[in-house]
This record gives C-alpha cells, structure tokens and sequence, in this order.
C-alpha cells in the first residue's frame, strides 16, 4: 500500500518552487491565484528570497503548503493509499487527498500562520529537541516541572520535542541531561507550538475551520493528535482544530500505517525529513521523496 507524507515547517529553502513555475502551466496558474489569496508576491520570496525571507511565519507556512500540494498535482496517477502530514503538513495531505480544496487549504493555512504568530507575541516560551531518551523518560520530566512544558513532537523513537516556557524548557532540559539524554537542544523557534501556549492561535483558527467545507477523502488521512486513519470530514475538522495544542504523534503514525499495511512512504515536498524519520522508525521501509518537478 502507498503512502504519502507531507513535510512540516522547517524544510523551506530558495528557489523552491521554480521548477514547477517554469515546468507545469497548472502548477504557474496555482502560484499566480496563490498570490492573489495571499495578497502578496509570495512566488517572487519563494524563488528569489533569502534565507530569513523565508523563516517569516506568512511566508514559510503558505510555501510549504504550495511546494507540497503543487508537486503532488505532478505526480501522474496519484492514487494514495494512505496520507500523513507533519503538523502544518496535514494541510497539505488534506488538499492531496481531496478533503480541502487548494483554495480553502491556502487559506487555512495562511490564517494558522498568522494566529500562531500572534500566539507567540503573546508570552516568551520556546521549544527543546531530546534525543537519545524513552518517551516515557521525557514525559515523566515535562509532568514534574513547574512550568507548562509538554512533548511537541513524536518524531521517531528516541527523539521528542518538548515545548512550554522559557523557564520550563531550561529546567526540563537541564534534568534531562543529567538523566542521559544525548542532547537536549533549544530550538531556534518563534514561540511553543503544540502546547497550552497556543491556545488564542486554536480559539481563532476552529472558526475558520468550522466555516469551510471539508469533503469525504479518497483515502483515510492518519491524523496528529490520534495517529488513526479518518476519513469522516467531521472528526477530520475535530482533529485538525485540536491540532495546535496537541502533540505530534508522528512516531506513531508511522508504526500505525506500517502496522495498516504500509510498504512504501513517499515524501512529497522540500527536504528528506520525514523519509529519515520513517527509516528509524523501520530501516526495512521502502522510502523516496518528491522535492522537484515530476512531470
């Protein structure tokens, strides 16, 4: 059974993109009407930008969501058994899979960009990789901080993300060294994503979730907060607003498709993130990517 996997924040880099402007009249007639929901010139950041151009959270957020969705409409005979998505890449699996339209997705996804961007303004707080862990380890230390500190990111056995605030991450951080973890690095981020953190960010996006019309997929999504396969549009919205505040299983989601009949994960987006997560969750999997123009 395919699967395909759609990369999260973090993968951008220029130029993505341009191959497909210059390859695929689709694809150019998806980027113009993406500048026009947009408001902004979002193709000229992507393929001319620099670095920092494209860390601004109204620019990666909607990239990403663009480079992924476009490259999946190259791919001929696109018929997934199963979808994922890596956080803001669940929106990107969405529209892959037929449950959003490209222009209802854009739109979601520049909204979740922005409300999270004010969620971070709102108070200091930041996230932290521990690698070399048990889960059960990690948990343990962000339930017995005294400050909001919860794991972010499942992203494959021995590595988790944990969030919460400034003063929480260091504290946790510090017991986690001293417990065996191989590092425990802070993460250069604009605030806790997948924690209480965001909660203003989650109140603002659920109505404009509630208000868009989601429809029945060609195959089940396996979703972040539960790592099952849905394909109800309903429980899909549900999960998808809960999604800010929640952790990422990803690890999860990978042992559940694996364990669903998944022989082959195909990442479809900038970066080989998700395949390298995917191989530490099974070495035997089967993996490729997508990241330019497919034709």
């Amino acid at each position: 059974m395919k699967v395909f996997v759609f990369p999260g924040q973090g993968a951008q880099y220029p130029g993505m993109g341009k191959d497909l402007y210059d390859n695929s009249e689709e694809a150019k007639a998806l980027f113009e009407k993406a500048n026009d929901i947009l408001g902004f010139d979002i193709t000229k950041i992507m393929f001319e930008g620099e670095v920092d151009d494209l860390k601004q959270t109204k620019v990666t957020q909607p990239a990403i969501f663009l480079h992924s969705v476009l490259l999946a409409k190259t791919i001929k005979d696109f018929n997934p058994d199963m979808v994922a998505g890596h956080s803001l890449g669940e929106f990107s699996a969405l529209v892959a899979n037929g449950t959003l339209t490209f222009e209802d997705g854009l739109t979601l996804v520049y909204k979740r960009a922005m409300a999270m961007q004010k969620a971070c303004e709102i108070e200091p707080s930041t996230m932290a990789a521990i690698v070399g862990l048990a889960d059960d380890i990690v948990e343990d230390v962000c339930n017995s901080v005294d400050d909001i500190v919860v794991p972010a990111n499942y992203n494959c056995p021995g590595q988790l993300v944990i969030s919460g605030s400034v003063a929480g991450i260091d504290k946790a951080c510090n017991t986690l060294t001293e417990k065996g973890a191989k590092r425990a690095i802070k993460l250069v981020v604009g605030g806790a994503f997948h924690s209480p953190f965001m909660e203003p960010a989650r109140e603002e996006l659920e109505a404009a979730i509630k208000a868009t019309t989601f429809s029945k997929p060609i195959c089940p999504i396996y979703q972040n907060v539960n790592a099952q396969p849905v394909s109800d549009p309903e429980v899909i919205k549900d999960n998808l607003i809960a999604q800010l505040t929640s952790p990422v299983k990803w690890t999860q989601i990978v042992q559940n498709m694996i364990a669903g009949g998944a022989t082959s994960f195909t990442e479809v987006g900038p970066g080989k993130v998700l395949q390298g997560l995917v191989k530490k969750v099974d070495r035997k999997m089967e993996t490729a990517g997508v990241n330019n123009f497919a034709g």
